[in-house]
């Protein structure tokens, strides 16, 4: 028996060796689920099956890297990189480069991101002359996306008057033409966009049952990971796939099911039993991430959820740190109190930055947390944001590139044709674009063909068009014996983007030309990498497929010691010694557009679980009694997953303060008992009071002044500490840690003044300021 099959405890190892037949792995948050799937694919190979015939399909190349570099190290490397192995949409791409021209594609189709789809749209919709105000192109370009993973064809969609009718009665009853509009462009321009690379690899299988064939017979072992991330249309192309042998592995994690928003589908893993005859079932239960009392604690919450597949998910490690539940008074002070508590961490416990997380419902949270890490001084870095390719000179130098490998790309030919400034100006621009539908060609086949079209375009106009074909078509030579390295560097000289940026000379302008030369480190990196693959060439067209599919996960952050923002939806399958989850609201999280129906209840609760299984060694749950939220300032109510955890499991840093009762500064025994029985009864005339004869006002005499030690104001000027001497160092809950340079006044009004970590210097009144002596002078 192999080695490595040592490393598994019983419930691991009993997947890994079950050859034949569908199965399905339910693997609990941290039951190492990834160190299965990666020894089944081993071991497969161990036991005589050919790596060409063996499919693995990840929902990030963050995770199909990892599996594929644990492969080699067990079978060796050249063996591991004959495995088809990647995500859903990087593996069909290759599959459509292959097969794709039966569908009428180039094998060097573009792969457009959403912001190309976005930009392609909203030129649709202003080409129709539609309200931009109704046809909103994000909205626009998320229904059209949900069209396509479940499988609503242009064709389908004119067929089914349920469909046609809802776009009529939301105001959006010219929904389909645009819907048809935009998968022509696309088809014309030679591009697909994400969603694409699914519904195209459906058609392909569907329409040609050669093709079918002729995959189902190399793919005779299938293995899917997150099973329960699945959309309809990947379910199918699996399900295709897997018919002829049967041999289909799929592991997931219902309770961590938490994409339906993008079309996933948890009746995927729910139902998987009645898709395969004799499905042999195995469940990972055993925890190795996290403590007992996150585990438990977790456990306590999922079990609120109905619609479930039952496992005990346990964990042999310690019992660990109690959750830590704190209440803030706003949203500052929320992101006040987690700086704080990473800071003393890392001073208490000499942790790296790179150690903690902080996790949030939306993106908009993360504001009041990164202004607080600032003033701590603690580096950070937001997952999820603004993307190193979305960048607009990265966009602008891609869409060069774009162009030598596909010249009928629409989006990156409008984006660079008059960049740098060449005299291009949009009414050329629409005259093209006009003769271009009119032909149906491409604008770039417009252009190569200006002498034989009457377009009432000046000689000046066409000469510079001629230019710029010319120049696509000298890379389009070079790229032919060029790797990708030599091609992106002569053109990021050649077209002149870098000498626009050097002749700007200001600090942007500098900061997009290091962009670029990031860019160019970064495709010398990947050619690089590309030589120690077996089918790989190196080429532009490799590492423009491979930028496409990218995700903002699977960048590689090196020894960047930040401490991580993110949103729960990006976390998943990551996890953190200490995991700070903000904003436990209601109408936040849960969301309150995600608790209309109990499916929709029960995905946010999954959303939790996910958040809290996340953390290793430390949880901490923070909520605000106050929010912004549009500019105004909200009452806002604890989250009722809060109290779904089992108490015992979480500890209160905040508890709710006890009634407030006034204590009173004078003896209440001076004023005796009171002798009711002399009190008169008040008998009321005619049922209404009797009148009270209210005394003359200049009869009021004013009250003599109270003796002074009466008239003081109330101050807690004896709870200040004996210790807060100059010379200190405190600890404000708002201003943070500093040291006390000065203390004047006295009684009431005692003052120090303090500088501040952050440098700022106030003067405090001691009688009001909540301050914690650190350590004396």
């Amino acid at each position: 028996m192999e080695k490595f099959l040592n490393e598994l405890n019983e419930a691991q190892k009993a997947p890994v060796l079950h050859k034949e037949g569908p199965l399905m792995v339910i693997a609990g948050a941290g039951s190492g689920k990834t160190r299965v799937l990666t020894y089944r694919i081993a071991h497969l190979m161990g036991q005589g099956v050919d790596a060409f015939n063996v499919l693995a399909l990840t929902f990030t190349n963050k995770a199909a890297r990892e599996m594929k570099k644990r492969i080699a190290d067990i079978v060796g490397g050249s063996e591991a990189k004959n495995l088809w192995m990647g995500t859903f949409h990087s593996v069909f791409a290759k599959l459509l480069r292959f097969d794709g021209d039966k569908l009428g594609y180039p094998s060097n189709f573009t792969i457009y991101d959403t912001q190309d789809s976005q930009r392609l749209i909203a030129s649709i919709i202003r080409e129709m002359g539609l309200d931009k105000d109704i046809y909103k192109y994000k909205q626009v370009q998320n229904r059209i996306s949900s069209y396509k993973n479940s499988l609503i064809t242009v064709k389908a969609y004119f067929n089914d008057p349920e469909l046609v009718e809802a776009d009529a009665m939301a105001k959006r009853p010219r929904m389909g033409e645009i819907y048809k509009n935009y998968v022509d462009r696309c088809f014309k321009a030679g591009a697909m966009d994400f969603d694409d690379l699914l519904l195209r690899t459906n058609e392909l299988l569907s329409r040609f049952p050669e093709v079918l064939m002729k995959y189902q017979d190399r793919f005779r072992y299938i293995l899917v990971d997150e099973y329960q991330d699945t959309n309809h249309s990947q379910y199918l192309i699996v399900k295709a796939l897997a018919d002829r042998y049967q041999n289909i592995c799929v592991v997931g994690d219902d309770a961590q099911s938490i994409y339906s928003f993008r079309g996933a589908n948890i009746s995927n893993i729910l139902n998987f039993q009645r898709d395969y005859e004799d499905v042999a079932v195995y469940r990972l239960e055993q925890n190795y991430r996290s403590t007992k009392n996150i585990v438990n604690a977790a456990n306590s919450i999922i079990a609120k959820n109905k619609n479930q597949l039952k496992k005990v998910v346990w964990t042999d490690n310690d019992e660990g740190a109690m959750i830590k539940l704190h209440r803030s008074i706003t949203d500052a002070e929320e992101g006040r109190f987690v700086a704080g508590s990473i800071f003393e961490n890392k001073m208490r416990n000499q942790q790296s930055n790179g150690e903690f997380a902080v996790l949030y419902r939306t993106n908009s949270q993360s504001r009041a947390i990164e202004d607080a890490l600032r003033k701590k001084d603690i580096p950070y870095r937001i997952y999820g944001g603004l993307s190193f390719y979305q960048r607009k000179e990265i966009k602008d130098v891609l869409s060069y590139l774009r162009l030598v490998i596909n010249p009928k790309d629409e989006e990156a030919l409008k984006r660079i044709i008059n960049f740098p400034t060449r005299g291009i100006g949009q009414t050329t621009m629409d005259k093209l674009l006009v003769a271009a539908n009119h032909y149906g060609r491409s604008i770039f086949e417009v252009m190569e063909n200006l002498d034989r079209l009457d377009l009432k375009i000046n000689t000046g106009t066409k000469r510079k068009l001629s230019d710029f074909v010319t120049m696509i078509k000298s890379f389009q030579i070079m790229n032919e014996g060029s790797d990708a390295f030599a091609l992106a560097e002569h053109v990021a000289k050649k077209t002149g983007i870098l000498l626009e940026f050097k002749k700007d000379g200001t600090p942007e302008g500098i900061a997009r030309m290091e962009n670029i030369e990031e860019l160019l480190n970064g495709i010398k990196d990947f050619v690089e990498g590309q030589k120690e693959l077996a089918d790989a060439k190196g080429d532009l067209a490799e590492f423009l497929e491979d930028v496409a599919l990218a995700t903002d996960l699977d960048k590689d952050t090196g020894d960047d010691d930040r401490v991580a923002l993110m949103t729960i939806h990006l976390a998943k399958g990551l996890e953190f010694p200490h995991v700070y989850i903000v904003g436990m609201e209601e109408d936040l999280f849960p969301s309150a557009m995600s608790m209309n129906t109990r499916s929709e209840l029960e995905e946010e609760r999954r959303l939790f679980y996910v958040a809290l299984t996340r953390a290793e060694k430390q949880a901490y749950l923070t909520y605000a009694q106050n929010r912004y939220r549009w500019g105004k300032l909200i009452d806002a109510e604890p989250s009722r997953f809060i109290e779904e955890i089992d108490e015992k499991y979480v500890e209160n840093l905040t508890p709710v303060e006890k009634a407030y009762q006034y204590k009173s500064l004078i003896n209440t025994d001076i004023f005796g008992e009171v002798d009711k029985s002399k009190l008169r009864q008040i008998k009321p005339t005619n049922g209404n009071p009797p009148s009270v004869s209210r005394p003359n006002e200049r009869q009021l005499k004013k009250l003599r002044k109270l003796k002074p030690e009466l008239s003081k104001p109330i101050g807690n000027t004896h709870n200040i500490d004996p210790k807060l001497v100059e010379g200190a160092l405190v600890n404000h809950t708002r201003f943070g840690r500093g040291k006390v340079l000065k203390i004047e006044g006295a009684g009431n009004d005692k003052k120090a003044e303090i500088h501040f970590e952050n440098g700022n210097v106030k003067k405090l009144l001691l009688r009001f300021a909540k301050l914690e002596v650190l350590s004396e002078p």
